[in-house]
């Protein structure tokens, strides 16, 4: 259920289940220290390389990072899930009917040079992602029928649908886009080149080295810095994005020096790869920081369209025929651990058998169900 769900009321959030964690009249989010100091660089590495500044649309390959120079209309907290807070947006009314959702955008809000963010701004979005953009907006907005600019400051979305319950914030969450910038003369949305194109959001880009780093500023004056959403965050005054065609010379950088953070994904390096003098003497920190996120999953998915697959004996002995334990000790170091839930290692994930309400709901189609899921934890 949506908060607030009655026609006309507004609030600077909203949630897909229950209500927002934080009130309307929250300082900060949580986990930031809103006193943060200003200043410093960070500096970040990846793989591959880049030959566009523009993300939003198929050609080229989009700088990492570029998204800093963007805001949406309501942004994400990292401590709750599908929940918004006003961002360019300072308010937002859900229909009663649940057919559209209206936002009102803050007086503040204004582009990086100095233009006010606009309904035209949102509508202009809106309209260039679903004709010129990548492919990915056509599906993921395509229950929004049409956005309509009310006024300067009030956009409209109506939805062709009221079955879609996260249509509100997909709606929230769109990176608008300076429509003064875009439409001056010369400029074509969907073409690839370094030039750095104009946003809101806390940075602005800096140095470009075409496809081997890329560096954004922080813009001193940026209009959202003391909003509640974004106090004691964005404080590096420079990020640079480093690039290496490598995985093994992008460990050998950070070793150099050459960037701050590194995430390792391959349980083989992450063994072995850090057993140097360097590591030991403390000037790189190996650390292993546990979360609880629902974990990605892999696994043999096999087509039960196919006749041979429909048998679940057959399925059950071919997953018996891969030792996954040996494969795990030889090859990944024992750092990977079996998949029992789509949703492991959070607090959604399956374990024991059903009780309580989940098991009165199972019971209702106990005679189409296997019994073992009443008496056996899955394995």
């Amino acid at each position: 259920m949506f908060f607030p769900l009655v026609a006309q009321a507004q609030t600077n959030a909203i949630a897909m289940h229950g209500e927002p964690k934080y009130a309307a009249d929250f300082t900060h989010f949580d986990y930031v220290n809103p006193d943060a100091p200003k200043g410093g660089t960070y500096t970040d590495a990846t793989i591959g390389t880049f030959d566009s500044l523009n993300p939003f649309i198929t050609k080229g390959v989009a700088a990492e990072g570029v998204g800093l120079i963007y805001q949406s209309l309501m942004t994400a907290s990292a401590d709750e899930a599908f929940t918004k807070y006003g961002e360019i947006a300072d308010s937002i009314n859900v229909a009663d009917d649940k057919m559209s959702v209206t936002f009102t955008i803050n007086p503040k809000a204004v582009w990086h040079d100095g233009q006010p963010i606009t309904a035209d701004d949102v509508v202009w979005t809106f309209t260039t992602l679903m004709s010129e953009g990548a492919p990915f907006y056509k599906a993921y907005y395509a229950d929004i029928d049409r956005v309509e600019a009310l006024s300067p400051s009030m956009v409209v979305f109506h939805f062709k649908t009221a079955e879609n319950k996260e249509l509100p914030l997909i709606a929230a969450a769109m990176t608008i886009l300076p429509k003064h910038y875009w439409t001056a003369e010369g400029r074509v949305f969907n073409q690839t080149n370094f030039d750095a194109p104009l946003g809101s959001g806390p940075y602005k880009i800096g140095k470009i080295d075409a496809g081997k780093s890329i560096s954004y500023e922080r813009v001193k004056d940026w209009w959202a810095a003391d909003l509640p959403v974004n106090k004691g965050r964005y404080n590096f005054d420079t990020v640079t994005i480093q690039y290496y065609r490598d995985a093994t010379v992008a460990l050998e950088a950070l070793f150099a020096n050459q960037y701050d953070i590194r995430q390792e994904y391959i349980a083989k390096t992450w063994a072995t790869g850090y057993d140097n003098d360097i590591v030991k003497s403390g000037r790189v920190v190996k650390h292993e920081i546990k979360n609880h996120n629902p974990a990605g999953m892999q696994g043999f998915i096999m087509n039960t369209r196919r006749g041979v697959f429909t048998d679940r004996e057959v399925r059950r002995a071919l997953q018996f025929a891969f030792d996954f334990e040996w494969s795990n000790k030889q090859f990944a170091f024992d750092a990977y651990k079996r998949t029992d839930s789509y949703f492991e290692n959070s607090e959604l994930a399956s374990f024991g058998v059903p009780t309580g309400r989940e098991l009165e709901i199972l019971s209702e189609f106990k005679d189409k169900l296997s019994h073992e899921i009443f008496t056996t934890p899955y394995t």
